[in-house]
């Protein structure tokens, strides 16, 4: 497992939806995915954003920030198995979202076997209970996901302070 590079990183942000908005910890992960879009948009990496289900769990909360990204409809709880995912050829991915031992972690196992390195930013995941949340990151680090934070990942993302681009997105992480 190598360091995030954003010539090989991909974001894939899984199911942020309404129908998730009263878990107790959707404000939180809801922010941190917005901030990871954010910061995508900045230094020029490719995100994929899933909706499960969305005529029942409707569309991706608006704090999230999704414009022009490339949003895909799913009933599988694998992004990976939904049509229309492609990296585009990117050997890395970060993966966000809810929830993490259901739809994450099916997304981050076939990235995995697939031969994708996986970085899961602990702060930018959830799940509707928290025992659910602790096994599901515990199986993600097992499976050889890197479970890490969003400003860990961003900083990894930057390589280097002083840059127009570090400025930005140092701006979305105070």
């Amino acid at each position: 497992m190598g360091l995030l590079a954003r010539e090989r990183a991909t974001l894939v942000v899984v199911d942020v939806q309404e129908g998730f908005r009263g878990y107790e910890t959707f404000a939180a992960v809801a922010a941190a995915c917005g901030k990871l879009l954010s910061a995508a948009r900045v230094l020029e990496l490719p995100a994929i954003v899933s909706e499960q289900y969305p005529k029942g769990l409707g569309h991706t909360a608006p704090e999230v920030g999704v414009s022009f990204e490339r949003t895909i409809e799913k009933t599988v709880f694998s992004a990976v198995r939904a049509d229309g995912f492609d990296l585009a050829g990117r050997r890395q991915a970060i993966v966000c979202g809810i929830e993490a031992h259901v739809c994450v972690s099916q997304t981050v196992h076939d990235l995995l076997a697939d031969g994708i390195e996986v970085h899961v930013p602990a702060d930018a995941v959830g799940s509707r209970h928290e025992l659910d949340y602790t096994r599901g990151l515990e199986r993600l680090e097992r499976a050889g996901a890197v479970v890490t934070t969003v400003e860990a990942a961003l900083f990894e993302l930057l390589g280097r302070a002083g840059t127009p681009e570090f400025k930005a997105v140092q701006q979305l992480i105070i």
